[in-house]
């Protein structure tokens, strides 16, 4: 089956989020949920491969039967339209509406007041960018790897809430300068959030049985993380109700032995992270926004 990557564009005009951000500011956005669970239906129809992917996702990684699987698929559809309006409504200044609880933030307050540097393992589950409308380091700056072909609407609003909590944005550009502004804000103390679910531009990666199938999961922030000697932990922020999110901090860690090479510690660090992302998208399987045929054996 041909496989597509996804971009992670935000859809709709400069206008359309414009005008979005505008309605957020005035209704409820239990009104917007309303309205979206009469398009996905006809969304669902017209988005072709995404759809499919998704609905593959839940008949061959959880078995379910088809009528079960279109189900999902819509729930699924819902789920990630929720996960953008509630973003759009931290836009329109609607932070406080939403209530997270955080569990293990001890350990991102330990790495958040140590002298090095830390990465931050994310992934396409679940909402993650809120995550970091919620998080704050006061002794550390902040650095988020973000896609750097957003709408301007989605980058000026982003950048501007992120700002609030001394976050800075650092694009995935087509010339791979992100990876020199990472080394280097790892390298001040630095933290450093980076999705670790897709590729950045590098091919390298790690095949690890995932979800009943084969998938290739990138290296590239565990191979800094082992370079330069700094903790990484995974943080999954998952909807829980209508303003409710819970925010899971995973700290990352291996066994190692004195003779193991490096490739063989990012190996590990790899899987131990993928462990957590199975883990977690077991329990909230409806939020795993990955677009696109991930499996190697589809």
């Amino acid at each position: 089956m041909e496989k597509r990557k996804w971009t992670g564009k935000t859809g709709g005009s400069f206008l359309g989020q414009w005008g979005l951000i505008a309605l957020l500011k005035f209704f409820d956005i239990r009104v917007g949920y309303a309205l979206m669970s009469i398009v996905i239906p006809f969304y669902m129809i017209f988005s072709g491969k995404h759809a499919r992917a998704i609905y593959h996702y839940f008949r061959r990684q959880f078995h379910y039967s088809r009528y079960s699987s279109l189900i999902w698929t819509y729930k699924n559809h819902f789920a990630f339209g929720q996960v953008i309006l509630d973003r759009f409504a931290v836009y329109a200044g609607k932070r406080d509406i939403f209530d997270v609880e955080i569990v293990g933030y001890e350990h991102f307050l330990k790495l958040a007041d140590g002298e090095k540097g830390c990465i931050i393992a994310g992934s396409h589950i679940g909402n993650f960018e809120i995550g970091g409308y919620f998080l704050r380091s006061e002794k550390k700056t902040f650095k988020v790897l973000v896609y750097a072909g957003e709408t301007q609407t989605v980058q000026n609003n982003r950048a501007k809430v992120l700002g609030r909590n001394n976050i800075h944005i650092i694009p995935i550009l087509p010339d791979m300068s992100h990876l020199f502004a990472v080394n280097v804000a790892l390298q001040n103390g630095e933290i450093v959030s980076m999705p670790c679910d897709r590729h950045l531009g590098s091919a390298k990666s790690v095949e690890c049985e995932f979800l009943n199938g084969k998938a290739d999961f990138p290296i590239g922030a565990f191979a800094l993380a082992t370079t330069l000697d700094v903790e990484i932990v995974s943080i999954f922020v998952m909807k829980t109700a209508t303003k409710k999110y819970k925010l899971y901090v995973r700290p990352l860690t291996i066994d190692t032995k004195e003779n193991d090479t490096k490739s063989e510690k990012i190996e590990r660090y790899v899987r131990a992270y993928v462990k957590e992302v199975e883990s977690i998208v077991r329990e909230y399987p409806e939020q795993w926004f990955n677009y696109y045929e991930f499996w190697k054996d589809c």
